[in-house]
């Protein structure tokens, strides 16, 4: 028999895409940060269900309300039209990776200049390497994923990837043998000192105010348990590989 509905615990649909080990199908947990999401959720008496799908396409059908959110994202000045933006789920650490042969340094975005870079169209990185993509300051090679840019570092197609480090990290474990991580670094500069990320959810939807209320108040609870910390320290870097920890 089926509970009143005041009994009932809400449920929200939310859009995602993959990036291992923060959102992904391959784990039983579906990442560390649809974790965050959902655990934050279900602390205000929420259930979540996730459907996977390309990037993209979770902005297109969660902006018109197909789907209660999307998560998880970089901070974007142009989403906020459309979507309501969260509280901060965890903080990247995006760096440089590039062959160690190259000996490669950085200092200022414009020192990328002489490079051949890496660059997914989906991602958020930051506005200033947007703005020089758009004015062609910088050489990119547009590419589907992370993956694809480590294969073409490692076959001297490219010279430098910006990619989240534990992203980076859970790639070369699982994809990538110990000799090729070798031939890899990741440079200790980060490409932007804060990069937050954040559940988004459609301005479209009447209940996405009171939703995200919650859904902060969960937030903050959860970042004041162990549990949350336990979430962050589940990726470590293959073993030997030059700036990994």
């Amino acid at each position: 028999m089926a509970l009143p509905a005041a009994a009932q615990k809400p449920i929200i649909k939310i859009a995602t895409g993959e990036l291992a080990p923060y959102a992904t199908e391959s784990r039983t947990d579906q990442g560390i940060a649809l974790s965050i999401v959902r655990k934050a959720f279900e602390l205000q008496g929420y259930t979540v269900e996730y459907t996977f799908m390309p990037w993209s396409r979770t902005l297109t059908e969660a902006k018109i309300g197909k789907w209660d959110g999307t998560a998880y994202w970089g901070r974007k000045p142009e989403h906020e039209s459309s979507f309501l933006i969260s509280d901060n789920i965890l903080t990247e650490q995006w760096v440089f990776v590039y062959r160690n042969a190259l000996k490669f340094n950085w200092t200022a975005l414009t020192d990328l200049r002489p490079y051949r870079m890496a660059l997914i169209q989906d991602y958020t990185y930051t506005p200033e390497i947007w703005a020089m993509v758009k004015t062609g300051e910088l050489t990119v090679e547009r590419l589907a994923n992370d993956e694809a840019a480590l294969k073409m570092l490692l076959t001297n197609r490219i010279d430098v990837a910006p990619m989240e480090r534990n992203v980076a990290c859970d790639l070369l474990r699982r994809n990538f043998n110990t000799e090729e991580a070798h031939r890899l670094s990741v440079h200790p500069k980060l490409m932007t000192d804060s990069f937050t990320t954040h559940l988004m959810l459609p301005r479209s939807n009447s209940a996405s105010a009171a939703r995200m209320a919650d859904f902060n108040q969960g937030v903050s609870k959860l970042r004041s348990s162990k549990d949350y910390a336990n979430l962050l320290s589940q990726v470590s870097c293959p073993t030997g590989w030059v700036g990994g920890k």
